[in-house]
C-alpha cells in the first residue's frame, strides 16, 4: 500500500515563485558602469541596487544612452577601423574598401583575418 501526502497549497498558483537564493552582488564593472550613467543622466542609481545583480542591471538598461542612429550610425568605429589596420598591415594586406562603410561587414572582416 502506498500513501502520499497532501500539502494543501503548496504548489497553489497564488503563492507565487519563491527565490531559491539570495540575490547576488553587483559586480565591480556594474557598479563604475551605472555611476559612469548616473554622472552622465544626473541621476544617482539607488544604494539598495548595488545589492542586487539583476537590479542594477535592469535600471542599467533602463537609463543607458540610446545607441547613434542616423546617416553615419552603422559606420565603424574608430577602434575598430585601427584594429582592422593593424591585422591588415600584420598580413600584408589590405581592409576592403566596403568594410569601411559597415560595422558588420568590418566585424566580420576581423574575425576572419586576426591571427590565432
Amino acid at each position: 500500500m502506498h500513501y502520499q501526502a497532501q500539502f494543501p497549497g503548496m504548489f497553489a498558483p497564488e503563492q507565487g515563485a519563491l527565490p531559491s537564493e539570495p540575490p547576488v552582488a553587483a559586480t565591480d564593472k556594474q557598479i563604475a558602469f551605472a555611476t559612469s550613467i548616473a554622472g552622465k543622466v544626473r541621476l544617482a542609481p539607488p544604494a539598495a541596487l548595488f545589492r542586487n545583480r539583476t537590479a542594477l542591471s535592469a535600471w542599467i538598461d533602463t537609463h543607458k544612452p540610446k545607441p547613434p542612429t542616423g546617416q553615419f550610425a552603422n559606420y565603424p568605429s574608430s577602434k575598430q577601423v585601427a584594429f582592422a589596420e593593424r591585422i591588415a598591415r600584420v598580413k600584408r594586406s589590405e581592409v576592403p574598401h566596403e568594410c569601411f562603410r559597415d560595422k558588420t561587414l568590418m566585424s566580420r572582416w576581423i574575425d576572419g583575418n586576426k591571427p590565432r
